[in-house]
């Protein structure tokens, strides 16, 4: 098994034990829903891989209001795309291993 697989294996496991794994046909609905977006799809763009962009600089680059980033990033997150992280007080958003496998074999090709 290659790196990222295993890496992917594992996440799905931890997700999976905090109860944020759905069941297939559900998970595939909820990314599914996500994805229909252009604003969600570029913002998992514009997160990239192995970087984290704040909630400000989100809703700046899109030129959204509080509300629409949070529905933007609440679905994202709920699809398994980015998680998000405090730091000093500070809510950063990063690509779970799902969002960069869709960057990797989707958005990038």
């Amino acid at each position: 098994m290659m790196e990222g697989d295993m890496r992917m294996q594992e996440w799905l496991e931890k997700m999976k034990k905090e109860g944020k794994l759905r069941e297939p046909t559900e998970d595939h609905r909820m990314r599914l829903i996500a994805l229909q977006n252009r604003i969600r799809r570029e913002i998992i763009k514009f997160i990239g891989v192995g970087s984290k962009k704040s909630f400000e600089e989100i809703k700046e680059r899109f030129n959204l209001t509080d509300t629409q980033a949070k529905m933007h990033l609440g679905l994202l997150e709920q699809a398994l795309f980015v998680e998000s992280i405090e730091e000093n007080g500070k809510k950063f958003y990063m690509l779970t291993p799902r969002g960069e496998a869709h960057l990797e074999h989707v958005e990038l090709k």
